[in-house]
């Protein structure tokens, strides 16, 4: 069988639409023999974003909790014959998710959408469009209504 993917990328904010990706991205996993790699961005402190001419040291506090956080859940939904890791840096969620599939060599980002539309959009933007519009690799998203679905 011809491997695919080698290396998945699937950032996880914890709300049930990264959730969702998960699932499709663990299918791709198991289906590619792949190694899996899930990634949280931690919040910068208020203020932060943008306005250093340097990147800023680690939110440690933050970052600690994302990781157990991250950890927990891939004890939780990752079955022992998968190969993953968990990552957790800070900074513009779409930056990282792009600098961190540029590092791993990723074959694929696998991530989900809120599908936001109108002002909403507007106003919020959207990682995942970013991501899509500037990733060196394939992005395949995943919505939480589709999970739902798979559920019923």
């Amino acid at each position: 069988m011809t491997r695919l993917f080698r290396k998945i990328l699937c950032p996880i904010d914890l709300s049930e639409h990264s959730l969702a990706a998960l699932d499709v991205a663990l299918k791709l996993v198991q289906q590619n023999d792949a190694a899996l790699y899930l990634l949280n961005v931690a919040p910068m402190p208020a203020g932060a974003a943008g306005f250093q001419p340097v990147p800023m040291d680690p939110y440690p506090i933050v970052e600690k909790d994302k990781r157990e956080q991250l950890e927990k859940l891939a004890r939780k939904r990752i079955p022992a014959e998968v190969r993953c890791k968990t990552i957790v840096t800070s900074g513009d969620p779409a930056e990282q998710v792009l600098e961190t599939a540029r590092d791993l060599d990723a074959d694929l980002i696998v991530m989900g959408t809120h599908g936001r539309k109108g002002l909403g959009h507007l106003v919020l933007g959207s990682v995942a469009e970013r991501v899509v519009r500037e990733s060196p690799v394939p992005v395949l998203t995943a919505h939480a209504t589709a999970r739902a679905r798979k559920r019923a």
